[in-house]
């Protein structure tokens, strides 16, 4: 088990930019794929970026371009970069740690809110 702990998010204009950060507890390596999620009020949570032990990065089509996922084991921090925001970004962001996709679902962090207002 890993305590993850989310940070970077905050209010934000259209077209503006927010790095998220993720932290844990422990070294990252063991965890192979690590990845940040969302969601919306009423909504599921929903997939934003992985990225695996070797760096291979997916993306959803609704971030892909915008966003980055990079990992940094040594300092045992995942990051998002988030550009050209739009409003539609607006949600809690959550950190995810897990050894692989079919090895359950992980551990997540608290949440971070990211508002991008119009």
């Amino acid at each position: 088990q890993v305590q993850l702990v989310e940070s970077g998010g905050g209010l934000v204009q259209a077209g503006g930019s927010l790095r998220l950060s993720c932290a844990a507890s422990t070294n990252i390596f063991k965890f192979n794929i690590m990845g940040w999620y969302r969601q919306s009020p009423g909504d599921q949570r929903e997939l934003v970026a992985t990225i695996t032990s070797g760096g291979d990065t997916n993306y959803a089509d609704s971030v892909k371009g915008r966003f980055t996922i990079s990992r940094d084991n040594a300092k045992n921090t995942v990051y998002l970069q988030m550009n050209s925001l739009k409003p539609e970004d607006t949600a809690v962001y959550y950190c995810n740690a897990r050894r692989g996709w079919f090895s359950g679902g992980g551990d997540w962090g608290q949440g971070t809110q990211v508002t991008v207002s119009s």
